[in-house]
């Protein structure tokens, strides 16, 4: 839990267009994830983050950034980069998805056979993966996290400020729910 002594962690880099969002760029609440594809706690949040992007709908915007752990996760960098490449054809939502599905299956095949599932052009997506044309990109979001205090993932920012409570589903609604409120007084 925070130090009431001290102020909230805040995000430190703002979420803009470079972004992958979903949901109303005006709506009163943004919910950012700094996640991990290979991070066991990352899939456990993910139904509930979908079920919350749903539940609100455009009264949220969801925004991803990717915080590869490569020290305990050795196939998270990767992965991150494979749906980078996919956003590159605009399909970053559906290989997202694909990778969280199917965590354990993140070798290079595997990739491959999620890019044909999320209908990207596989050739294209296979020499940007293999070229790590999206290293950097990869790398700039996760300095990014780690700027704004992030130590572990799923990190989640409501409207700029770290979310330290609970990541079960309740508490995580209620939070952005009162962020709702304080916005729309």
């Amino acid at each position: 839990m925070a130090n009431p002594q001290q102020p909230p962690a805040r995000l430190a880099v703002p979420v803009s267009e470079r972004d992958h969002s979903i949901g109303p760029a005006d709506a009163p609440v943004t919910l950012l994830e700094y996640g991990d594809y290979e991070c066991p706690y990352c899939r456990r949040t993910e139904p509930f983050v979908r079920r919350i992007r749903q539940q609100l709908g455009n009264r949220l915007r969801f925004v991803f950034r990717n915080y590869p752990q490569n020290t305990v996760h050795p196939h998270a960098s990767v992965a991150a980069q494979a749906a980078e490449a996919a956003a590159a054809q605009g399909k970053f939502w559906a290989m997202h998805d694909e990778l969280y599905d199917h965590q354990d299956e993140l070798a290079d095949a595997d990739l491959s056979k999620f890019a044909l599932r999320a209908g990207l052009e596989i050739y294209k997506f296979q020499a940007e993966l293999s070229s790590e044309r999206f290293a950097d990109r990869v790398r700039d979001d996760f300095l990014g996290g780690q700027a704004s205090g992030v130590k572990r993932t799923p990190t989640f920012f409501i409207n700029d400020i770290r979310y330290d409570g609970e990541r079960e589903f309740e508490p995580l609604l209620a939070a952005i729910e009162e962020a709702e409120k304080r916005v729309t007084r």
